[in-house]
This record gives C-alpha cells, sequence and structure tokens, in this order.
C-alpha cells in the first residue's frame, strides 16, 4: 500500500468519527438551548476545522486538534476559507472553544488541553485579526 493510499484510508476512518463526533456535538450545544441558526454555525465552523484542515497534511483526529488552533486561525484559515474575515475568525474561536468543551466533558481532552486552547484565543486574537486585516489590505494601492 502506498503512503497516499495509507493517508487515505486514515482520513476515511477519521471522517466516519467525526461524523458521530458532529452529530454528538450538535445535540450538546442543543442541550445548552442555542438557537438553530447558532448550533448549525458552530456545526460547520467544527466541519470545516475537523474534516478539512486536520485531515490536509496529515490524518489528525479531532482530539488531537488543540495545538493546531493557532496555525489554522492565524494562518491556513485566513488563505484558504475564502469567507474568511475577522467576524469569521471570532466565530471560529468560538465554535473551537465550545467544540473542546464538549470534548472534555466526554473525555477526549484533558483539563488542560482546555485551557491551553482557552489561552492560545485569548492571546492569538489580536495577532490573528492583525495578519486578517493586512491579508485583506495587501497589494492594494491607497485609491486617493
Amino acid at each position: 500500500m502506498s503512503d497516499y493510499q495509507a493517508y487515505e484510508d486514515a482520513c476515511e476512518k477519521i471522517r466516519a468519527e467525526n461524523a458521530i463526533l458532529l452529530t454528538e456535538f450538535v445535540a450538546w450545544l442543543e442541550a445548552s438551548g442555542l438557537s438553530e441558526r447558532v448550533v448549525k454555525k458552530h456545526r460547520e465552523n467544527i466541519a470545516f476545522y475537523i474534516n478539512d484542515y486536520l485531515l490536509y497534511d496529515d490524518a489528525l483526529e479531532a482530539r488531537d486538534g488543540v495545538d493546531a488552533v493557532s496555525w489554522f486561525l492565524g494562518d491556513w484559515f485566513i488563505r484558504k476559507a475564502m469567507w474568511s474575515s475577522q467576524a469569521s475568525i471570532k466565530e471560529n474561536a468560538a465554535s473551537l472553544k465550545k467544540f473542546y468543551a464538549f470534548m472534555h466533558e466526554k473525555g477526549l481532552v484533558s483539563a488542560d488541553d482546555l485551557v491551553e486552547l482557552k489561552q492560545i484565543v485569548k492571546e492569538g486574537m489580536p495577532d490573528w485579526l492583525e495578519t486578517m486585516r493586512d491579508y485583506n489590505n495587501a497589494g492594494i494601492d491607497d485609491p486617493w
């Protein structure tokens, strides 16, 4: 079996596990009383993170994604997601915090991982927003 086929097989297995996680995450969000619109947005954000970003270069499981959040929100998301904006970075950060709180409640990530994620978001947010602003303004001459 080729390395690529092994990667594809691992991704397929992870996507199946992620489908179950996403269903459980949605139920967890709904039980907390969030609106259908907010639940849908959190689900979309997390599906993109765990099924696209975490499987982009390597086959990473969702529980191993805490350490990847900074690179995702501070670089990859800005460059790869056409819809990236300062608001969507904030939305994704909120979704990731909720998702990893859910993962902690399920026993899939440690309390330390959850604390680390929240610290990463708190410390990284100003830089990520500045990077987004700079990315949007890159190569644009002053029209005046």
